[in-house]
């Protein structure tokens, strides 16, 4: 791959100068008409714009060239780009991601993806030894700008071993960045902002949200359009009780408000979107003037992103709280295969609900319950 990429590129043009659109320095009026489009093809617009834009941005992974990508992901890339930079792997993620590393360290810009995170663990050595600690080592000499993406966490029926969430696992490595989107503005803004950031990003999809539509501005379409990494966005206003989730759990914690607020319980949900760098300053400031926190995720709860999160409320507002912490995780177990269990160990819309009740005091703690 490098030699091709040396061939084609030439050394000289190794460098961080990306080509901007026609007429991109000039402001811009968008239409107010929203569109509809899946994560999917969010995805797939935002790798094509940014290989378009730069040559040195090229996909690697399983089946991402001939079958167009495990998920669809790469529809047409093959096509448009060809094998140079759309490039088939055997199935070994240890190969194929130190083969990306390397072609990182000379100024490439890869984008790998695994065809579940939960197949990371093959090449996990490399993203962190190799790619996420470079850039410190190195005292600043070695850039990494690589892409890791691909669904993560629970999908349905795929048992303990394809069901894992990583955001935990990955935000916990200094160098490297940890993205999680929820909608298709969030995957498209983010995933062009993980190309073009010099350093290792991990970007975790969700294999049950590739298929949903979302409205998205004139603005999220123009190939401009990039999202800061390590900002939240808070998806619905409150002023009773703050809600933080990520991923697939955004759309769980926004069905939880609307049954809070018939219940004259006014919940604010924050998409946290960056998983590392985390947005403590919006969480924060949503605290302080709700008083009161509910932290949803998919994964298990001990070491968590939710633990995390609480942490950083104690030590910086605790003087604001006037209920507990409440943390809704995945239960600490391997994931059943069972669809009944499967269910019970995954967090529900209800279990966010109850949660919000009790930090309102609208409801029986959980001790006085049992």
């Amino acid at each position: 791959m490098l030699g091709v990429a040396r061939r084609k590129l030439g050394f000289g043009l190794l460098s961080t100068t990306r080509v901007l659109p026609a007429g991109s320095v000039l402001p811009k009026k968008y239409s107010t008409a929203a569109k509809e489009i899946t994560v999917r093809e969010a995805l797939n617009s935002a790798l094509d714009e940014e290989m378009s834009a730069d040559p040195k941005v090229f996909l690697m992974g399983e089946e991402v060239g001939e079958y167009q990508g495990a998920y669809k992901i790469s529809k047409g890339l093959l096509e448009k780009y060809g094998p140079d930079r759309v490039l088939d792997t055997p199935i070994t993620e240890a190969g194929f991601t130190g083969i990306g590393v390397g072609a990182a360290y000379y100024g490439l810009r890869p984008v790998v993806e695994f065809m579940t995170f939960n197949f990371s663990m093959q090449a996990i050595d490399h993203i962190i030894n190799s790619a996420a600690k470079s850039n410190y080592m190195s005292a600043g000499q070695i850039s990494v700008p690589i892409v890791f993406r691909g669904p993560n966490g629970a999908a349905a029926g795929v048992g303990a071993q394809h069901s894992q969430c990583y955001a935990a696992w990955y935000a916990h490595v200094p160098g490297l960045k940890v993205l999680s989107p929820y909608s298709s503005e969030d995957a498209r803004g983010l995933l062009k902002a993980a190309i073009r950031d010099p350093d290792p990003v991990v970007f975790l999809e969700n294999e049950l949200l590739y298929g949903e539509s979302f409205p998205v501005s004139a603005e999220v379409l123009d190939s401009s359009f990039c999202l800061p990494i390590g900002k939240a966005k808070i998806e619905r206003e409150g002023k009773h009780v703050t809600i933080t989730a990520f991923s697939k759990m955004v759309g769980y914690a926004l069905q939880a408000a609307e049954i809070l607020s018939k219940e004259g319980i006014s919940a604010e949900v924050i998409n946290l979107r960056s998983i590392r760098p985390l947005d403590r300053a919006t969480i924060n400031a949503s605290v302080r003037k709700t008083n009161r926190l509910v932290t949803v995720e998919e994964g298990f709860p001990q070491h968590g992103v939710g633990a995390e999160i609480c942490m950083s409320v104690m030590e910086e507002s605790f003087e604001y709280l006037d209920a507990p912490v409440e943390r809704i995780a995945g239960a600490d177990v391997p994931m059943p295969y069972a669809a009944n269990l499967e269910r019970m160990a995954v967090p529900q819309v209800d279990d966010i609900v109850r949660a919000a009740k009790r930090a309102c005091y609208r409801s029986v703690p959980m001790a006085a319950a049992a």
